[in-house]
């Protein structure tokens, strides 16, 4: 048996708990040998090449058995249990972040772009190790958004804007002034951008996040609007009124697992209820509040669209207007996901609310 020493994690949550029993595993060991070891709670900590590691993680995910219900809380339980299982298959770092696997890619820039320095030999899940090497090429590459004409660089552990709809929404909808917004919960900085560029003469983004008020500021600075935008670290509002306050709130009610999670689901719909709550103190007279929010949930049976109707009056706002879009990824059409029909049936929206 080996004894597995994880390193503290002090700006991101990647590597596992402090200790767990484990054998040792090389090309010697068949995919379904893996499966049941893994199944057994056993960590495999990998000895061969790396590529070889990679393939294994493949087989084993094409091993796993598809969710048993499209329930959706039996799906995300089954999803859980199935990161769970992938996770114990881990790779060794030596300090620097250093793989000492035959071709091992470098992930030294990608380890420390979200870690501090590593002074022990470590292990790490492959599994996180390849989303933080996918990660670090995002945020080298950015992601190209047509409703700007140039691309956003994600970070790490923040919201990328795969999704275009909402957006586009940002993009359409017909400004109510220019002098001042506020964008909440900015994340990678994307709307907090499509508001300058509409000729907005200064927006304030914020984000409680340190990782996302990183990112939005290097974002808004590339793009060049870093003397008109200004990002907060704050929960929700930043002091004072605007004529335009956004907001692009996580669209599922559900505990977050991970720092990504915290930007798809929202606890007891805290973010939701507290912009809507708060968003009357912060609007100037006859000022417009943009929620824009998917109905994904209301598929899905986690929240109604009396709830939503419900929260908005009882904060004291009325519905102005609403523009709609029709979901554009690639799962609204994939027969084959379990949420298939409610993610067809999703709708994005952005509410106009106004003060009563």
């Amino acid at each position: 048996m080996a004894h597995l020493v994880m390193p503290g994690e002090p700006r991101r949550t990647l590597f596992s708990p402090p200790s767990r029993q484990a054998v040792f595993a090389d090309e010697r060991l068949s995919a379904d040998a893996a499966l049941r070891t893994m199944s057994a709670g056993v960590a495999l900590l990998w000895r061969g090449g790396y590529p070889a590691a990679r393939q294994l993680l493949d087989a084993l995910s094409r091993r796993l058995p598809p969710p048993p219900s499209p329930d959706y809380a039996v799906y995300r339980a089954h999803r859980a249990q199935r990161a769970r299982l992938l996770s114990l298959l881990y790779v060794p770092l030596d300090p620097g972040h250093v793989v000492p696997l035959r071709r091992a890619p470098d992930v030294r820039t990608a380890c420390t772009a979200v870690h501090d320095p590593l002074d022990v030999p470590a292990a790490v899940p492959l599994r996180e190790l390849l989303g933080a090497l996918g990660a670090a090429e995002w945020r080298r590459t950015g992601i190209a958004v047509p409703a700007l004409g140039a691309r956003i660089h994600p970070h790490h552990g923040v919201f990328a804007p795969v999704r275009q709809e909402y957006v586009q929404l940002v993009a359409e909808t017909p400004l109510p002034a220019t002098d001042l917004a506020f964008d909440v919960g900015t994340g990678t900085g994307v709307l907090a951008a499509v508001l300058a560029q509409r000729g907005v003469a200064r927006v304030v983004a914020t984000d409680a996040e340190p990782r996302a008020v990183a990112c939005a500021a290097e974002n808004l600075a590339r793009l060049g609007f870093g003397a008109r935008t200004e990002v907060v670290r704050t929960d929700l509002f930043p002091p004072g009124r605007a004529p335009l306050v956004v907001c692009n709130p996580p669209w599922l009610p559900g505990r977050a697992r991970t720092a990504l999670d915290h930007a798809v689901y929202d606890p007891g719909s805290r973010v939701l209820r507290g912009f809507l709550d708060r968003l009357p103190r912060h609007l100037t007279p006859a000022g417009e509040g943009w929620l824009v929010l998917s109905d994904l949930a209301e598929h899905l049976g986690l929240r109604t669209r009396a709830d939503l109707l419900g929260w908005i009056a009882t904060a004291g706002l009325e519905v102005a207007g609403r523009l709609d879009t029709a979901p554009e990824h690639p799962r609204a059409a994939d027969q084959g996901d379990p949420l298939h029909r409610a993610r067809a049936a999703e709708v994005t929206s952005l509410w106009r609310l106004r003060a009563a």
